[in-house]
């Protein structure tokens, strides 16, 4: 069965993780995802519970006419005491534990918030319960952290260096990873896919903001 991963489209916020709604932009890139995906016989959507995942899945949903499941482990990453913040008051706050991450010396929790193992530890048994649901394929709308951090695990990769996996994974890209029964394993069928976004400019990330948060 294949699994398309997707991430949530544009909120209506460039503070860190917070739980608004879509901007129009958004709804825009979700319907494209839906329609981009309204051949591939899905047979279920999962999404988390938070509001810019849920609205994702709902508006790629028309496409598809699904059961639609909420599941919190599908939620983002915790950055702790960035969340809220803008890009700005984060590089002034937070520069050093910034520099510390990014030299992957180990899976570096962000202050107060979560490491990739925590992320992988709750968010992997979601997709080994959807690989053994019987559906044939079925969408997952989340997060980018969870995408990079969910990937790396699949890929035997160390958590720490989950934040390889792309420097910011486009708003309702897919990544498709297949489970093979015989084998017991996923395999990354592709990654960060987002050819249904190329024809609008103004739907990606580059033209609204450049920062992983």
């Amino acid at each position: 069965m294949d699994i398309y991963l997707i991430r949530h489209g544009r909120q209506s916020s460039k503070l860190c993780n917070v739980d608004v709604n879509l901007s129009e932009e958004g709804f825009r890139q979700s319907a494209l995802v839906g329609k981009r995906l309204a051949s591939k016989g899905i047979e279920a959507v999962y999404s988390s519970h938070l509001i810019r995942a849920v609205e994702t899945a709902k508006e790629a949903n028309r496409y598809w006419n699904v059961e639609h499941i909420i599941r919190q482990e599908l939620r983002e990453i915790s950055f702790g005491e960035m969340e809220g913040l803008a890009d700005e008051e984060i590089e002034a706050r937070f520069g050093d534990f910034k520099k510390e991450q990014n030299r992957m010396e180990r899976d570096l929790p962000y202050p107060g918030g979560e490491c990739g193992e925590e992320v992988i530890r709750r968010a992997i048994p979601v997709l080994e319960e959807i690989a053994a649901s019987g559906c044939r394929n079925a969408a997952v709308v989340t997060h980018g952290g969870v995408i990079r951090t969910v990937t790396a695990a699949l890929l035997h990769m160390e958590p720490r260096y989950y934040r390889l996996l792309g420097n910011s994974l486009e708003n309702c890209s897919i990544t498709e990873v297949r489970w093979n029964e015989k084998t017991g394993r996923f395999s990354l069928e592709r990654f960060n896919d987002y050819a249904h976004l190329e024809p609008y400019p103004e739907l990606l990330r580059a033209g609204w903001v450049n920062a992983e948060n």
